[in-house]
């Protein structure tokens, strides 16, 4: 029995016993919008140089190395950007990664903008989840939050179409103090009676030019709190381990939401997650600093056994836990920035 055969014999664990769940996939570091917490446009202007397009993996190697991933035991498959949206033929690729085996969750991260048009190619091509970033039902905040000349409306439209379509939809909302706290209650508000699951997130250093400080984190506590003030609800037991969401149900049974916690309830110990960058890097923390390239094996003839060698042999040295770090650390290396890595 050679080596391929035994890594998919058996379970692929990091250093913390931690397994490779599921893969993340950024098709484009471009996007559309310049959110005040991903791509703040005095960095991100009209100068700065993204990846040429000949660096990004074509939808062969996306395909390729999706499949090596769930050789190795991944399960859930997000595309994600950058805008995922603007790649073109994204709804072709979606198609392609269903037909891998072991790839039983295949979901798509979006700002929203382009769903109006997208959502029924993508239903079609046998998305079945979406997640879409909604920070504020208020437009003038979500322009200046967002910075962005795509309305409000044209989203909230674009959720509509989603479900129209028939495809299950969360929301993310990133809140930060002094901007969008007064959101959670109106979005819980607008999508409680509906299928639309929002996602309520502590605001996260995730790359380097977003000028993260802790004191902008609303914490989870402060977050459930101002639900419980009007909505009562109880914990619900994770789906899966490493789950990434804290999940709650409405005690009038009319609803979920969730709240990510990665500032004060860091979930480093039980994360599963693997990112893939546009350009074949792989991460194996959202917080990385640096990754390893799998575009340069690609192109230059490596077989299957020798890529999943590559990853296995990442994955069983892995032992990220940035959060759990985070504030006992007087400085850090700058991170992979948010528009790479995918979130």
């Amino acid at each position: 029995m050679n080596e391929t055969q035994l890594i998919q014999l058996n379970s692929i664990l990091d250093t913390r016993d931690r397994p490779l769940h599921d893969l993340r996939i950024s098709i484009t570091d471009k996007c559309n919008f310049r959110c005040r917490y991903c791509m703040p446009r005095e960095v991100f202007g009209p100068d700065f140089q993204f990846m040429d397009r000949d660096d990004w993996l074509t939808f062969d190697e996306i395909e390729r190395l999706a499949r090596m991933f769930c050789n190795l035991g991944v399960r859930k498959v997000r595309l994600t950007g950058g805008e995922p949206t603007l790649r073109s033929g994204v709804n072709d690729l979606i198609k392609r990664i269903r037909k891998i085996p072991g790839a039983d969750d295949i979901s798509l991260t979006t700002n929203g903008s382009g769903l109006v048009r997208l959502a029924p190619r993508l239903a079609n091509a046998g998305l079945e989840r979406i997640t879409v970033s909604l920070d504020t039902l208020d437009p003038t905040i979500f322009t200046a939050y967002n910075d962005t000349t795509t309305p409000l409306d044209e989203v909230l439209a674009g959720i509509n179409a989603a479900v129209s379509a028939g495809i299950a939809v969360r929301l993310n909302c990133v809140v930060k103090r002094g901007v969008n706290e007064g959101d959670v209650i109106r979005i819980v508000r607008r999508y409680k009676h509906s299928h639309v699951i929002p996602r309520f997130i502590e605001y996260m250093d995730v790359g380097s030019t977003n000028g993260w400080r802790l004191a902008d984190v609303v914490p989870e506590t402060e977050i459930l709190q101002m639900i419980a003030s009007e909505f009562p609800f109880e914990r619900l037991d994770p789906v899966y381990p490493g789950e990434v969401a804290r999940r709650y149900r409405y005690l009038d049974g009319e609803g979920q939401f969730g709240v990510v916690a990665s500032i004060t309830q860091p979930f480093c110990g039980a994360c599963s997650r693997a990112r893939l960058t546009a350009d074949g890097t792989f991460y194996t923390c959202l917080f990385a600093s640096t990754g390893t390239p799998l575009r340069e094996l690609l192109r230059h003839g490596a077989s299957d056994d020798q890529l999943m060698e590559a990853i296995a042999g990442v994955w069983r040295k892995r032992t990220d836990n940035y959060s759990e770090r985070r504030l006992e650390m007087a400085t850090t290396s700058p991170h992979v920035e948010m528009h790479v890595i995918g979130g």
